[in-house]
């Protein structure tokens, strides 16, 4: 019998150990911050870039104008040297994204870029008294300006068609 106290024991000692583990553990797990929801993404100001980009760009550059503030712009970029390209980057009051991109690039790598391999629909719709065409199928649904020789205006992003389309009608060119 004095084999069974050693067993006991060994398994007694097993099982306080584990716990301490367990303890330790749980302890650890406290002091890890656990926040579930995406950092604030900070806005930036794109007045510079985009008068940088009216003046320089062989098309009427476009921008939003009369957005609420609830949409934050979060992008901006203009690429003379790779085809006059403006990029304009927005969360959505949701917290989606959408884009403006305009380029002088061939059109249907613009708009295979731009949607990020998205296909045209047969829908199009009168925004602003402009022709928008749908594309989906890719990782961004998209609006394409229709009647721009020399150039191509993609409105694109995780957003609603229903949040495209109230950024398509809110650009302006100047």
């Amino acid at each position: 019998m004095a084999g069974s106290n050693g067993r006991q024991k060994t398994v007694r000692d097993m099982i306080l150990s584990l716990a301490l583990i367990g303890l330790a553990a749980g302890f650890i797990y406290l002091l890890v911050p656990h926040d579930d929801h995406a950092p604030d993404v900070k806005r930036v100001d794109y007045r510079v870039e985009l008068l940088t980009a009216r003046r320089a760009a062989s098309y009427p550059v476009a921008a939003p104008e009369g957005l609420p503030s609830t949409w934050k712009a979060t992008s901006v970029r203009f690429q003379g040297e790779e085809s006059d390209r403006w990029h304009l980057g927005f969360q959505d009051p949701e917290g989606q994204y959408v884009q403006v991109e305009q380029s002088a690039q061939k059109r249907s790598d613009f708009i295979d870029q731009a949607s990020q391999g998205g296909s045209a629909t047969e829908r199009t719709e009168r925004i602003g008294g402009r022709t928008w065409t749908r594309y989906t199928g890719g990782r961004y649904d998209a609006l394409v300006l229709e009647g721009t020789p020399g150039s191509t205006t993609v409105v694109a992003g995780t957003a609603s068609f229903d949040r495209l389309t109230k950024m398509a009608a809110a650009l302006k060119t100047g």
